[in-house]
């Protein structure tokens, strides 16, 4: 029983957090700008490389850097609004999307050739676990990562339910129209989505890149899990998108466990697909996921 905690049950709701934390950003885009942006994994990805880069510069630890990782990050993903998609304003959503595909290979693109497509990481070597009570073993660094997920959480769900903004966040995502008629600043609006879902999104690939290294591929390979947790949770549903995010992080890990014998359940090359296999088993018992999201 202990092993399954160790080994399955702690990583899998680290990879949880990390998937709930990137889920948010996805989600808030789909809500309230009626898109599927799926440049985000590219920037989870370029928010680790900027807090490595200022690793290198200052020697400092990542979760110290990541407040400034995510103030950069935010920075840009305004700006790559008022150059990218604020002219798609009032396309069809399956123009921005296009339009998202060809910001993700750009970003991805420079990244590259900025930082190179070689591994790196925070925090060379391997880390000892920490052992409690002679039996649970936990690593400093997945301590590091739920605590300050869950503290990261918590602030977003206060921005979203106890302040001006955030309820006008909320407002546009059920009706953009009615929000402008009741005189809400819909530009304002938008500009404080990006801000929180760049914010999240670079805690995100922090998060991962602390949990493993840093590629330029990172936030594309947990791109589409990311968007079956914001799914499952239901679009444009920020607790949705954690509780997502948590229930297929924790089910990936747990699909590899021995459930019957000795041998793996699934082959851990399967997690993905595990992933998939949940958001289409909740599209058709609720369509609108576990939290009621919208439905288009």
């Amino acid at each position: 029983m202990i092993d399954f905690i160790n080994f399955y049950l702690i990583p899998g709701i680290v990879l949880g957090s990390i998937y709930a934390l990137g889920a948010i950003g996805i989600t808030l885009t789909f809500g309230i700008l009626r898109f599927a942006n799926f440049a985000h994994g590219e920037m989870m990805t370029l928010g680790a490389y900027l807090t490595l880069t200022m690793m290198w510069l200052t020697g400092w630890h990542p979760l110290v850097l990541l407040p400034v990782a995510m103030v950069l990050l935010a920075l840009v993903a305004v700006g790559v609004d008022q150059v990218f998609y604020r002219p798609f304003r009032n396309s069809p959503a399956v123009v921005v999307v296009i339009a998202s595909f060809g910001l993700m290979l750009m970003i991805r693109s420079v990244t590259q050739f900025s930082w190179g497509a070689q591994l790196q990481a925070f925090v060379p070597g391997i880390q000892r676990p920490t052992i409690f009570f002679d039996v649970l073993r936990l690593q400093p660094k997945h301590i590091i990562i739920i605590t300050s997920a869950i503290v990261l959480m918590g602030i977003v769900h206060y921005l979203l339910t106890h302040t001006r903004i955030g309820k006008a966040m909320r407002a546009m995502s059920d009706s953009p129209e009615l929000a402008r008629l009741t005189g809400i600043d819909t530009e304002l609006v938008i500009k404080a989505t990006w801000i929180l879902g760049a914010a999240t999104a670079a805690a995100a690939g922090v998060f991962l890149a602390f949990d493993s290294h840093v590629s330029t591929m990172m936030g594309f390979q947990i791109l589409l899990p990311t968007f079956a947790a914001a799914i499952v949770g239901g679009i444009g549903r920020p607790y949705g998108a954690m509780a997502g995010g948590l229930l297929i992080g924790i089910t990936e890990e747990l699909s590899s466990y021995p459930w019957i014998g000795d041998v793996p359940l699934l082959s851990p090359g399967y997690k993905a697909g595990v992933s998939f296999a949940i958001m289409v088993a909740v599209l058709i018992w609720r369509p609108s996921g576990l939290f009621r999201g919208r439905v288009f």
